[in-house]
């Protein structure tokens, strides 16, 4: 089974890299299923349902978020209803969605997608590490195969993460950060990970933001309204074939394709 895993996508630049470019890599790759974390595919904060639907007539078969995933106001009541679309499974009890979700392949096969967000530098919220024990669980009655989307800020964490779920998951991979790492390998027990995939969208920007408005950010200390920057986009991504019976990675390998 060969997985994507697309980066934030960040705004506009990062819909049109997506839109370009998903379809031929699909093809190329012969690509069984794309995740794509979208909390960022709105103007840079948040999405909403027409984005959402938007990633999925592109191909995408789940959409993972992070802490950018309740922005726009009009998801609170789509994500009820939509389980394609996860938030972090590491929310309390009662906060509308779902942490994880089991899809098919079209040739039967099937797949978890597991999301958590890490709590350093992050908002609270409850241990990721406990959470993932608590899904994987219930997950592991219904496939072996099991990709990890760790939105967290401290490398450290994430690289503990993938410790931590090794050998008990097909793949841990990074999401975040908007800057892709280097460090994509096959852990000792045989799970793929990615400390961070990057960012899908404006080349020329600081992590996506218009260079300009972040710079006067630092220069002045002074807060200021950011903005999703224009021009070239890259297309970051993960993929991901893995043993779909036994649930082990037999590859990883990170993509990063400019305009």
């Amino acid at each position: 089974m060969k997985v994507l895993v697309i980066g934030d996508i960040m705004g506009e630049p990062g819909r049109r890299a997506v839109e370009r470019r998903l379809p031929k890599l699909v093809a190329q790759h012969n690509i069984d299923l794309v995740i794509a974390n979208g909390e960022n595919i709105a103007g840079g904060f948040g999405i909403t349902p027409e984005l959402a639907h938007e990633l999925f007539e592109w191909g995408a078969s789940v959409i993972t978020t992070g802490n950018h995933a309740w922005d726009k106001r009009e998801i609170m009541e789509y994500i009820r209803h939509e389980p394609r679309l996860l938030r972090p499974a590491n929310y309390p009890d009662g906060v509308p969605g779902k942490g994880s979700i089991v899809v098919e392949t079209a040739g039967g096969e099937r797949l978890a997608v597991l999301h958590l967000m890490g709590r350093a530098f992050m908002p609270t919220l409850d241990c990721p590490f406990q959470a993932a024990r608590r899904e994987l669980a219930k997950l592991k009655q219904e496939t072996a195969a099991i990709v990890v989307d760790m939105h967290a800020e401290a490398t450290s964490e994430k690289m503990a993460m993938g410790y931590f779920l090794d050998g008990e998951v097909s793949a841990v991979v990074g999401t975040h950060t908007h800057v892709q790492t280097a460090d994509e390998q096959m852990l000792p027990k045989g799970t793929a990970y990615l400390t961070d995939i990057g960012m899908t969208g404006p080349v020329h920007s600081v992590i996506g933001v218009k260079k300009e408005l972040v710079i006067e950010k630092f220069l002045t200390g002074m807060p200021r309204r950011f903005e999703v920057a224009s021009g070239p986009a890259v297309f970051c991504a993960a993929l991901i074939e893995l043993d779909g019976t036994l649930g082990k990675a037999l590859s990883i390998q990170r993509l990063r394709i400019p305009d």
